[in-house]
Order: C-alpha cells, then structure tokens, then sequence
C-alpha cells in the first residue's frame, strides 16, 4: 500500500521553501526503548551541540525559518515549537531527551542531529490519505487531557496534517494526536521529515536516508521506501 500526502496550495504559497521526504516502512518490529535507541539518543545529543556551537536552538537558520512560519499562520513560536527545536530543547537540558518506544527513539535521534522536524504516524490507523491543510477551525483534534478523551479544534487558518477521520499533528508538527502515534504494536509506519529553506534539499535527503538505514537495522527484512524529496518551490 502507498499512503498518499499532499500539500494544499495555501500551504504552498504560505511556505514556498517547504519540501518534506516520506519514508513508508511495512513489517517493522517496535519494542520498549532499549540501550541500543537510548545511545543514538545521546549521540544525536552531542551532534547537536556541535552543530549548534554555543548557540540556542532557536537562532539555527532552520529554526528561525520554522519560526517565522509560524508566526505567519498565527501561532506563538516561543509558545509553540515546531517539533525539532522542541526536543533540541530538551536535549540540551538537564533533563534529557525522552524515551518513548524504539522506532519513536530512532525518528527523534534523527530530528535532533539534523535539526529537522520528523514525525512517524501508524499507516494502518491513517484513514485514507495524508493531507497538510489550513484550518477551517472545523476539524477535529481527538486528544487526550487530564487522562480523558477530548475533542480539540484548531485555529482557523492553523496548519495542520490530516486524515480522513480528522486532524493528526496540530500546528504543521507541534503536537500529534494519539490516535495515528506509533505504538510497541505498530509494524507499517509512515515518516515524515519536513524542512524550510535556507536547508539544502540534499540535507532532507541525508538525514531521510539516515532513518531508513536505522529502521533497516532494527526491523531486518522490514519493505522501506525513501521517497523523492517533495518541494513547494
């Protein structure tokens, strides 16, 4: 099965240097965190602290991009981190990266050495195809609050990725919803990493082959496809 996503044309025009790569892996084999995911965790750590120079995630040309971005569909940047300079936070802390289960811990070690946005939803809980749209502020956002159930919607104009069914990842990448996440059980995933210019396309492609070399090892004769880098310019 090929999910498919698309990019609404006022996505396209509000973020022309946007591109994102798929990478869409059946037969996988998830597990609890392990030691072999929590290394990668803490040497993506270090790469970061390379790359980064003393400098805080957010003044990173790429973040600032990302931020940028999100104050133009209306939300607070410093409130509300893309995905990637969130948990380049938490690497840089005391506290750490988390470690939520092994193919999470695989996409997010490639998130914070790269500096990228990754996210990784289960295939066989999207219902119909991947869309990135601007909210009508009608959709729903099935989350959880206070260990119940809610039913969110997002802001007129927000970006969001949805299904079928509903919204799974509010604000382009800040917050996923529980229903699509990847779970000890999950064996078909879809990963998405996302990018703004000035990061060279062939950065995207790097960090894309990197994942799907990892989740290659850990799922052996898992079928992984890495496809074409897609570009809103």
């Amino acid at each position: 099965m090929t999910l498919t996503l698309t990019v609404s044309d006022d996505v396209r025009a509000l973020a022309p240097g946007f591109t994102h790569v798929a990478i869409e892996a059946h037969g996988l084999v998830n597990g609890p965190s392990n030691d072999a995911g929590s290394a990668l965790l803490d040497d993506a750590a270090r790469r970061l602290a390379v790359r980064l120079d003393g400098r805080a995630p957010h003044e990173d040309p790429h973040m600032a991009a990302w931020r940028e971005t999100y104050t133009a569909f209306g939300s607070k940047p410093s409130r509300t981190r893309n995905s990637a300079e969130a948990l380049a936070k938490r690497a840089l802390s005391e506290a750490g990266l988390p470690r939520i289960n092994l193919l999470v811990d695989l996409y997010n070690a490639i998130s914070v050495a790269h500096l990228i946005p990754v996210g990784g939803e289960d295939a066989d809980r999207i219902e119909g195809g991947m869309r990135l749209i601007r909210a009508t502020g009608e959709e729903d956002f099935v989350t959880v609050a206070g260990g119940e159930e809610t039913v969110e919607h997002p802001d007129a104009g927000e970006v969001v990725w949805r299904d079928d069914a509903g919204v799974t990842c509010r604000r382009w990448n800040w917050r996923q919803g529980p229903r699509t996440r990847l779970t000890e059980q999950t064996t078909s995933g879809i990963f998405l990493l996302e990018s703004l210019a000035p990061m060279p396309v062939a950065e995207v492609t790097a960090a894309a082959a990197e994942l799907a070399e990892l989740l290659a090892k850990f799922s052996p004769g898992a079928d992984i496809s890495v496809r074409a880098p897609e570009s809103c310019a």
